[in-house]
């Protein structure tokens, strides 16, 4: 038997952490390595060792396969764990390990091959009799007249790029007239995040059910499935919230799928833990999608119905161990439930968003699994995929487990980075996930409320905590400070204000301290007693009319965070004296979010109109469009150039028209 040692992960983030800890609890050692932005990232610092590979971009780093490999013979690690990602379904990087004569945990290079290339694997999965969609190659020669190729297929159609995974690489076509773009598009950001802008077209199949079904098998012939995931709430084609089991499920399908799961991947000799993705639709009819040939973002919940660990099952089947369960063994335990906490803007589209974590602290309590990449102080840069941490509860029911998730994400400690964590609040207690109606269009179908709106009264305990805890500091620095009021007013008879804004609007804090060491306030209108009890660090115990909170309190700058019970208040305070506004420029474009300029699509006096596109970045591995709105007009100015590395905000095209 091959005993592995020492095992190098070749990736980063929450899925190095994790494979880590079980290989920590398995006696094997750890060497992690890393490009230059993740070189202060938690992952770096806990494993036994750690290779700087020299680069920034993922291209320099973890994708470069002979950086990877020479760093696990600079460590002495005798084996490569991929993760998920990057280099974990490359079978020449698969083969490149095996050649080095290190442990690859994972299938064979054979293996991934086979479902690498996504066409290939669907006329392997037709020859094994597993139901399949139509679909059909776009030639490469950018000369392929693509509404021929589209034809047999019939529109809408799914563009997908034919390697890699995660929603990159795809696009939904409506019309013919769209095609052109999409191919493009889809063929650069798959080039980029896979090295393989082959894509290809498949027929869309309009709001089914993403689901999918665990297999794992050994060297030995032991081939079994662990039951089926639900991961249909999805945004950009990328999975947010995912599920085990799924509600649409009956014994009779999860037999159905299971056999299907087995079939496909012993038409293939599947070795490892892989994931067989099907479409189902509403009349229960299922249709391959793909075999992912790795570990799954989405693992955890399946460990948490069947007691599984899917790592240690890879490592044992790597060092050439028989599955030590049988398909009889396996029975679903009670229900889970994962949300992806992504750095993201839900209420501007999505679009990734980039910072620092000031504060990362997860709840003591309702119970839950926190698979995070993150810790206070961490950097959420441009270069890697914006997710911070994966959430997972286990429950005895669905219910339960939604609504445990849910009151643990909004008691969840994530300040200084824009967050989806109150969508995915607003989607876990939606009256309709909570049904079962968990298609691929819920969130378009159901619009979940993307960003919370806090209580008026927490509003206003918020914003006098903040006030009063500034307070209570300069009551600790130097006599002369004490003697200052911590508002805008000189003369401490009379009521100190300090001035916040809260999604646009004022929020003007007034207290005056009393004989009793209680405070009068005036808040938006509202008047009252407040008591501070505590200030301890971040924790300001504070009372308003009666009512007792602990906030926690999180401030850079003139922008603070505060932590309740119920989620998080952002307030900005105010300047004492009016600032100089920045000039805004009529007609102008600017970057929703720091990235990179991937193409230009016009020059100054072109004239354009609704919906023509201006420019395309990329950030975090993902395209983003900027159109026109306006109806008819004329590019003025084209302000940045290809290739150009641009800040939020930064100005790139202005336009002039009748608007």
């Amino acid at each position: 038997m091959k005993r592995i040692s020492r095992l190098l992960v070749a990736n980063r983030g929450e899925i190095t952490r994790r494979i880590m800890r079980t290989a920590r609890e398995m006696g094997i050692e750890t060497v992690a390595i890393y490009a230059s932005p993740d070189s202060h990232a938690p992952f770096v610092h806990e494993a036994d060792e750690a290779i700087a590979l020299g680069g920034a971009t993922a291209t320099e780093t973890y994708l470069d396969v002979a950086k990877v490999i020479d760093a696990a013979r600079r460590s002495g690690a005798n084996a490569i764990h991929p993760g998920y990602g990057f280099l974990s379904e490359n079978a020449a990087f698969a083969r490149a390990v095996v050649e080095a004569g290190l442990i690859w945990v994972g299938p064979s290079p054979e293996a991934i091959a086979a479902m690498g290339d996504k066409l290939a694997a669907k006329r392997l999965m037709m020859a094994a009799g597993v139901p399949t969609l139509p679909s059909v190659e776009v030639p490469g020669d950018g000369a392929a007249d693509l509404k021929s190729i589209a034809a047999p297929i019939g529109l809408p159609v799914l563009v997908k790029a034919a390697a890699g995974g995660g929603g990159k690489g795809m696009r939904i076509v409506h019309s013919a007239g769209e095609l052109a773009e999409a191919v493009a598009g889809a063929q650069r950001e798959a080039l980029g995040a896979f090295g393989n802008g082959t894509v290809f077209l498949e027929r869309y199949l309009e709001a089914p059910r993403h689901v999918e079904i665990q297999v794992l098998g050994d060297s030995h012939g032991n081939l079994i499935h662990c039951f089926e995931r639900e991961c249909s709430i999805q945004r950009r084609h990328q999975k947010v919230i995912e599920e085990a089991p799924s509600p649409a499920m009956t014994p009779e399908l999860r037999e159905q799928m299971g056999l299907a799961a087995v079939t496909a991947a012993q038409a293939i000799g599947y070795t490892s833990a892989g994931t067989v993705e099907f479409l189902l639709d509403a009349n229960g009819q299922f249709y391959f999608l793909e075999v992912n040939t790795r570990l799954q973002v989405e693992h955890p919940v399946t460990e948490a119905i069947t007691g599984l660990d899917l790592v240690r099952e890879q490592i044992r089947i790597a060092q050439g161990e028989r599955l030590d369960v049988r398909q009889g063994d396996l029975a679903i335990s009670g229900h889970a439930i994962e949300a992806r906490l992504y750095a993201e803007d839900p209420g501007n589209g999505f679009l990734p968003a980039t910072g620092t974590v000031l504060a990362w602290e997860p709840p003591a309590d309702p119970p839950a699994r926190f698979d995070s990449g993150i810790e206070t102080g961490s950097d959420v840069t441009v270069h890697f995929d914006p997710m911070l941490a994966k959430v997972i509860v286990h429950a005895a029911t669905r219910t339960e487990a939604a609504l445990r998730l849910a009151r643990v994400l909004e008691r969840t400690r994530v300040h200084g980075v824009t967050t989806n964590r109150d969508f995915l609040v607003a989607t876990l207690r939606h009256q309709a996930f909570l049904a079962g109606d968990t298609t691929t269009s819920f969130i378009e179908k159901h619009e979940p409320d993307r960003v919370r709106r806090p209580s008026e009264s927490e509003v206003r305990a918020a914003a006098l905590a903040v006030a009063l805890r500034e307070q209570a500091e300069r009551r600790k620095e130097a006599s002369l400070m004490r003697t200052l009021p911590s508002g805008w007013r000189n003369n401490p008879s009379q009521m100190q204000v300090t001035a916040f804004t809260h999604h646009g609007e004022e929020v003007r804090a007034g207290y005056l301290s009393q004989r009793d060491g209680s405070f009068a306030y005036e808040v938006a209108g509202t008047r009252g007693v407040a008591r501070l009890h505590r200030v301890e660090g971040d924790a300001v115990d504070i009372e308003v009319d009666g009512t007792r909170r602990v906030l926690a309190v999180t401030g850079k700058g003139n922008q603070f965070w505060v932590q309740g019970p119920s989620g998080e208040v952002q307030l900005t305070e105010l300047p004492r004296f009016p600032e100089i506004e920045q000039e805004e420029v009529a007609g102008g474009y600017a970057a929703p979010m720091p990235g990179k300029v991937v193409s230009i699509h016009v020059e100054p006096g072109d004239a354009v109109s609704r919906g023509q596109l201006l420019v395309v970045m990329e950030a975090m591995k993902m395209e983003h469009r900027i159109t026109c709105v306006e109806e008819s007009a004329k590019v003025t100015e084209v302000r940045v150039a290809k290739g150009e590395q641009v800040e939020a905000g930064q100005m790139l095209v202005v336009v002039e028209g009748s608007g």
